[in-house]
């Protein structure tokens, strides 16, 4: 008796690869400049400008870089300029200028030959008036329409409450920077986004192992995400204690160590002040135009309602210190406070994590180091322990 065998083979249709941008050329002209973007396929994009400072935004669906496109060209009237990852589905290249222009014209130039296609965007100086007034025109286009008077009523203050402490707490963790705003850069070009994210990954994973907490990451992957987003994330999905992973860069190479922040309206000292505002700019880096906050949302910016949330995360901070000491290197001045917005939710107990400097080769390479990385995570988990024992002796019914 013969026996017949059907085989099934199951072939995967292929994923649809994005657009590569292969190159970006900058020409000047007497009277206007040129930013031409190689691509490898038609696509649809929009452009914009902001000002304070002067940029232009242009945003593309997710693309692909390539290695050449990653040369910063410079011209007379643009200083640099900076792309990645903006959101889900759409990337997004922000053009730093000298002074004020306007956006003359844009227009994607067909394939040819060997030619790619190529996104093409001249602009013209302009006096800062003309720059503002088109700006506001543009802002007025996609206004939103008028809300009602429920919608304008202003909200009823509500005096917070502490949450009960969940049996698992949520501790989320926050890698700095991504995307369009990649954060420090080491001398050997590696980028903060990038590091602190692998952070992140381990840490999460040592938490996950004790069995004794939830995790989330405000960011899974390199995408850019607004300093009130991240905030929001927390606040959403009621975290219990925020962690900030960041690595700075400046100018004295020799610096190195890592230093804990916490909130403050007033900087415990200049150098902290000094990269609270840095930290502060990554909305402006991305691109992001600041009008468009409401008073309400400013205001949950820049104001602490709880001190008892404060008063939480400066005793996080002096456990985190603690369980640091003697295993990775401090710096002298390692507990420091300044106003850093993403450390503004009123009701989640938030630190900032500096962990070394990427100017300093020897942070770089510690912060590279899996080996590290491990040790790092190892000794949060454990003030992360500490800090949760003291929150069930003090809020046990």
């Amino acid at each position: 008796m013969g026996i017949s065998i059907l085989v099934l083979i199951a072939i995967a249709a292929p994923a649809l690869a994005s657009p590569k941008i292969g190159g970006i050329r900058i020409g000047d002209y007497p009277n206007h400049t040129r930013f031409v973007l190689d691509i490898s396929e038609k696509v649809d994009f929009s452009v914009f400008t902001l000002a304070d400072p002067y940029r232009v935004v242009i945003d593309l669906p997710e693309v692909v870089w390539h290695r050449a496109a990653r040369i910063a060209p410079r011209g007379k009237r643009i200083t640099g300029y900076r792309f990645g990852l903006f959101e889900a589905g759409r990337s997004r290249v922000v053009i730093d200028l000298k002074s004020a222009v306007r956006i003359k014209q844009s227009f994607i130039l067909p394939s040819k030959g060997a030619r790619p296609y190529r996104v093409v965007l001249d602009i013209e100086p302009v006096t800062r008036t003309v720059m503002l007034g088109e700006i506001e025109k543009a802002r007025q286009k996609i206004a939103a329409p008028p809300r009602t008077a429920a919608a304008t009523r202003p909200p009823v203050p509500v005096k917070p409450k502490r949450r009960k402490l969940a049996k698992k707490p949520l501790v989320m963790i926050d890698p700095g920077h991504g995307g369009v705003d990649p954060g420090a850069r080491s001398q050997s070009g590696a980028w903060e986004k990038h590091i602190v994210l692998n952070q992140a990954r381990v840490l999460r994973r040592h938490l996950l192992e004790t069995g004794r907490y939830r995790v989330h990451l405000t960011r899974e992957k390199d995408i850019f995400l607004r300093l009130r987003k991240r905030i929001a994330i927390a606040q959403d999905m009621q975290a219990d204690l925020f962690l900030s992973l960041h690595a700075d860069s400046i100018k004295n190479r020799n610096v190195r160590g890592a230093s804990i922040y916490t909130l403050s309206e007033k900087a415990s000292d200049k150098e902290a002040s000094m990269l609270a505002e840095k930290e502060n700019k990554a909305d402006i880096i991305a691109g992001i135009d600041l009008n468009d906050k409401s008073k309400a949302v400013a205001r949950i910016l820049i104001d602490l309602r709880q001190r008892l949330t404060k008063n939480e995360s400066v005793r996080f901070a002096d456990m985190l210190v603690s369980e640091l000491r003697g295993k990775v290197p401090l710096l002298r001045k390692h507990r420091r406070y300044a106003g850093f917005a993403v450390l503004k939710a009123p009701d989640v107990p938030s630190v900032l994590v500096e962990m070394g400097y990427l100017s300093n080769r020897r942070d770089e390479r510690m912060l590279r180091s899996r080996k590290h990385q491990e040790r790092f995570a190892a000794s949060v988990v454990q003030a992360v322990d500490t800090f949760f024992r003291r929150q069930r002796a003090l809020y046990a019914p």
